[in-house]
């Protein structure tokens, strides 16, 4: 294999990766968007959704530009990668438990609907943000590829999404391992902890082999251990 096609792999890997946790992480929004929209006559329903998901997607494009901005700060990846291996341990853990919802109004204006739609979505969608950026390493051309792909799909086919991911749960298994992965690579890059700890820098597997380890059994220890109100 030549470092094309090496490359080509990569990115094709990254990019599947992408789209499988935006969609494991994004299943309400397309609740919140339906919700939305519901108070609106047929014909008006389809602009709503089509106008709110372009803008949607615009948002969560400012947001992961912040969120890339912000993890310059000295030791904010290390944060960040903590709270992506929390996000990852949920994933898993919460999976098919009874949450609650946002609950949003429905609205009988066009742009009062479209603007709901867009804030809602951008409100539940910090985890995905900070989950994508993590996983692509701040690789802007992948990042948007697959928002591009994964959000027209979480909010067009959210049933048969909803229907995949309850009957093969190993994709939320899988979900959660990138998250963990990629918790580990946000921390063996942060300059910052890597000069007060050297070894985690010259450790990179075991830190994010470790993490992934982490995340998948955090998450089934959450999900299968009884709770107390059990």
């Amino acid at each position: 294999m030549d470092g094309l096609e090496a490359t080509l792999l990569f990115d094709v890997g990254m990019i599947a990766q992408v789209i499988l946790i935006d969609l494991a992480l994004g299943g309400d929004n397309s609740i919140v968007i339906g919700m939305a929209a519901r108070n609106l006559p047929h014909e008006l329903q389809k602009k709503a959704i089509l106008y709110g998901t372009a803008g949607a997607i615009v948002l969560r494009f400012i947001m992961a530009f912040i969120v890339v901005w912000l993890l310059q700060i000295p030791f904010l990846k290390t944060v960040g990668g903590l709270i992506l291996l929390a996000i990852g341990i949920k994933l898993i853990g919460a999976h098919n438990q009874n949450v609650e919802t946002l609950h949003v109004k429905a609205k009988d204006n066009l742009w009062d609907a479209i603007r709901t739609i867009m804030f809602a979505d951008a409100l539940m969608s910090l985890d995905n943000v900070l989950g994508i950026v993590g996983v692509t390493n701040n690789h802007w051309g992948l990042l948007m590829l697959g928002m591009l792909i994964s959000v027209p799909i979480i909010i067009f086919g959210s049933t048969i999404v909803a229907k995949i991911m309850g009957r093969f749960s190993i994709l939320v298994y899988i979900g959660g391992a990138i998250l963990g992965w990629a918790s580990g690579a946000m921390l063996v890059s942060d300059h910052y902890l890597e000069a007060l700890i050297p070894w985690i820098a010259a450790n990179p597997v075991w830190i994010q082999g470790g993490l992934t380890v982490a995340a998948v059994i955090g998450g089934f220890l959450w999900k299968h251990v009884p709770k107390e109100d059990d």
